[in-house]
């Protein structure tokens, strides 16, 4: 039996470049690498070939060729070797001469300017090698030596026996062994049995305790902030996954650019390992721009100012002032919409945040005219990875032109969520590829006004991701099917009928901004915003007590950066909510009554180009069935999904 050094085991990435070697005249050539049949194999002996990567970034003279050639047998045997094929040999010919023929150089040199030299690689795999008897030297728990995975009979491919030592070795590190060490393994070739028998060597060290936590790098974060979020405590035991799982939580805090750990070199004198977190803190202030476009609502843009640790404990102020409707079929006059955000985070419990906010809006749309002041204090805790629960009371003060009419409400509503997200995404803005997300909101709310009344808005969605990775053969989280429905409807409210230019109208008894209305990017793309339900006479929106509205949309993505996506959305607004269930449809008003519950469709595709931030989208969609105020199509741009 033959004795092989780790390296034989290990899949050496040959990404360095030889200095190319130049010469006045370089000799230009072309590359065949015969196919292995095994398409990892294949796909790593290209990126593994200097003949291959370097051929037009590092000219060389056709002295120069014949030795990147020689080199290159030897980088792919090792790769052959390290899918398992112990027994392989590699070929190379430039011009149909072997590589040690005395007259190659002179042949190379002979050839007229120009004429590229054939560099032919052919591959011998001969028998592929197994794994035999794996042996683990040391004493090793046996709660963790299953984690090495690996079984007799197994191909003996490079990558899978070394992930089996990074897996004993985070096992160990995971059950209070801060210090293990597990060696690379030592391969035996047995070459008549076509096997390799495993040893590893491993030393585990002692079982240790977290010590004494210390941090680096704060300056005006407050260290008592830190302790208390950190997820760590001293004499708790060791576990690798739990400190990573407590640097990646204090990055959620949002005053860290990096968090990394650090651990002392041996226990200290009570047997635990003392732990050191390093922190870079982001500045303090930032300044962000924000813009979109939709054909309906028009352009926006807007700016923000933040500071991120306003008293050292993480406090975010938000100032933000954006102009909307710049343009836009939905809309009759340019708006604004101003805020200020104050969010106190950890406030009296793990997890738990306090915003304040108020804010200012004008908007003018097809639908109303509205001018409102708004405040509201948000109490909201994560409650596990996946649940988050939120309350809060708002005020809003507001005037309202709808139907040359102006009302002015005040408004107090109880604001209630529960969320659920299984997305595993920092950011809303990020392309979901599986997981489901799904919220529950309740608003008891109590409107002065004409007439006074009170009411409960209830809003229900589930949005459901679906890789379709393996169905297609394609990498997982490039291919996805993204569903969602939606229901709402506001519990309590009425509707009057009133007598329009000669025409009935349902109205509900509810200020217009609380009303539900469908159309445009956040329901039914296609028809324009507010647009898709009840219609005054001259076929400006009514708004309706309830909507439902079901969306579907496939995502592709291209390369690295680029993707398409193609959806329909389906949607109603009425005083039930029932025209989507019972096929209502919608249609121009009669002479005597105001169009009521129906349902719209609209179908459209896009492209996407995948930025850090999200996904910048550009979606164009048409109607499927155009009333005679309908726009012939839509187009949005924004950041991020739909949905």
């Amino acid at each position: 039996m033959q004795s092989r050094p780790c390296c034989a085991l290990i899949l050496i990435l040959l990404t360095s470049v030889a200095a190319p070697a130049r010469a006045a005249d370089p000799q230009t050539y072309r590359v065949e690498l015969a196919s292995t049949g095994n398409g990892s194999v294949d796909s790593t002996l290209k990126a593994t070939s200097q003949l291959q990567t370097l051929r037009t970034s590092a000219p060389v003279d056709p002295f120069g060729l014949i030795a990147r050639a020689r080199g290159d047998i030897d980088r792919l045997k090792t790769v052959l070797e390290s899918f398992g094929y112990y027994q392989s040999s590699v070929s190379i010919t430039i011009d149909g001469l072997a590589l040690d023929e005395p007259q190659l150089g002179d042949t190379l040199m002979a050839l007229p300017k120009g004429k590229d030299a054939l560099c032919r690689v052919s591959f011998n795999l001969g028998p592929l090698y197994h794994l035999g008897s794996i042996q683990i030297d040391g004493s090793v728990p046996d709660s963790a030596r299953s984690s090495l995975g690996l079984s007799s009979g197994a191909p003996a491919v490079a990558a899978d026996v070394l992930a089996g030592g990074a897996r004993l070795l985070t096992a160990l590190e995971n059950q209070g062994y801060a210090f293990a060490k597990v060696d690379p393994p030592v391969a035996h070739e047995d070459p008549n049995q076509h096997v390799l028998n495993l040893s590893f060597h491993v030393v585990t060290g002692p079982h240790v305790a977290i010590g004494e936590i210390q941090f680096q790098g704060l300056k005006r974060v407050h260290e008592q902030l830190v302790r208390r979020r950190l997820l760590l405590r001293t004499g708790q035991p060791y576990s690798a996954l739990a400190v990573e799982n407590a640097r990646k939580d204090l990055l959620t805090l949002g005053v860290f650019s990096a968090v990394s750990v650090q651990l002392a070199d041996a226990p200290d004198s009570e047997g635990r390992v003392p732990i050191t977190f390093q922190m870079r803190e982001r500045k303090r202030h930032a300044v962000s721009l924000s813009g979109a476009y939709s054909s309906d609502l028009g352009g926006s843009a807007g700016v923000t100012w933040s500071d991120r640790n306003v008293r050292g404990n993480a406090e975010q102020l938000n100032l933000s002032a954006t102009v909307i409707n710049l343009g836009g079929t939905a809309t009759t006059g340019i708006g604004y919409d101003t805020s200020a955000k104050y969010i106190i985070p950890e406030f009296a419990h793990r997890d738990q945040a306090l915003q304040f906010a108020v804010g200012a809006i004008k908007q003018s749309l097809q639908a109303y005219e509205q001018t409102a002041l708004t405040s509201g204090v948000t109490l909201s805790r994560k409650l596990s990875s996946v649940w988050s629960a939120s309350i809060g009371i708002t005020a809003v003060h507001e005037t309202i032109t709808q139907q040359g009419v102006t009302q002015v409400y005040t408004l107090f509503a109880l604001p209630l969520g529960l969320l659920y997200d299984s997305t595993d995404l920092p950011s809303p803005l990020l392309d979901a590829t599986h997981g489901l997300r799904a919220s529950l909101s309740v608003a008891p709310t109590r409107s002065h006004g004409e007439p006074n009344t009170t009411f409960y808005v209830t809003q229900f969605t589930i949005a459901d991701y679906l890789d379709l990775g393996r169905l297609f053969g394609s990498e997982a989280g490039r291919s996805v099917l993204a569903l969602r429905a939606l229901l709402a409807t506001a519990l309590g409210a009425t509707e009057s009928v009133e007598t329009i230019d000669g025409v009935q109208v349902t109205v509900p008894d509810l200020p217009p901004d609380q009303r539900f209305y469908a159309g445009g990017s956040g329901t039914v793309r296609g028809y324009r915003y507010q647009s898709v339900g009840p219609e005054f006479p001259d076929g400006s929106p009514v708004g309706g007590t309830a909507l439902s509205a079901v969306n579907v949309e496939f995502r592709q993505r291209f390369g690295k950066s680029f993707g398409a996506a193609l959806f329909a959305d389906a949607g109603e607004v009425g005083e039930k909510g029932s025209g989507l269930l019972h096929g209502g449809r919608c249609s121009a008003s009669t002479p005597s009554q105001s169009t009521v519950n129906c349902w719209a469709l609209g179908v459209g595709g896009g492209v996407r180009y995948y930025t850090p931030l999200g996904a910048l989208r550009l979606d164009l969609a048409v109607p499927t069935f155009r009333r005679p105020n309908d726009d012939r199509f839509e187009v949005y741009i924004g950041l991020g999904q739909a949905f």
